[in-house]
């Protein structure tokens, strides 16, 4: 019940997040590349939630808790010790996701975003059990040497189509709280 248009419109839409995002350093790259099984699985999976009355968009980003992970997002190694590497790099989902919502809410203005949460990576294949329209899951490589999975699975209520405009200008905004 997703059309072609809004597969591409999301991912589009969560590449440049994940760019502007999920980096330490505006100057960091993040590649993408199409995930293999290795590649997928993590120890962690972050789970964010975009809703509205017609989609449900689930961004499940998989973490590993190695040494470059640690180092990149926390700034320490595994002598250091501070805050966990699950709990900082909650709030760069948090970030990327809510970069996703600035956009989609253009299209659809009865978003809602749910509170980040961490899972097992054990709880991916249980991903089917939601009865998804679309699920693509992909590797990323962020300042050539963090390596992070992301799969972004998508459930819809009804026939779903729409084209998101460029997306050059979703890393101007820092993501601040908007009041009403």
């Amino acid at each position: 019940m997703i059309g072609t248009n809004a597969q591409d419109s999301f991912e589009r839409i969560f590449f440049a997040a994940a760019r502007s995002r999920l980096v330490t350093d505006a100057q960091h790259a993040c590649e993408f590349s199409p995930a293999s099984n290795e590649v997928a699985q993590g120890e962690h999976v972050i789970v964010l939630t975009i809703s509205s009355m017609q989609f449900r968009v689930l961004l499940l980003i998989h973490l590993k808790d190695d040494e470059a992970t640690r180092a990149y997002y926390t700034g320490e190694t595994e002598a250091g010790a501070g805050r966990p590497l699950v709990e900082t790099f909650t709030e760069f989902g948090n970030l990327c996701c809510g970069s996703m919502n600035q956009q989609l809410v253009e299209h659809f203005p009865d978003l809602g975003m749910s509170t980040p949460y961490a899972l097992s990576g054990q709880c991916l294949p249980y991903l089917r059990e939601l009865k998804p329209d679309s699920v693509k899951s992909w590797a990323l490589t962020i300042d050539g040497s963090v390596r992070l999975g992301a799969t972004l699975c998508i459930c819809t209520r009804a026939p779903l189509d729409f084209v998101a405009a460029d997306m050059a200008d979703a890393s101007e905004s820092a993501g601040e709280l908007e009041f009403f």
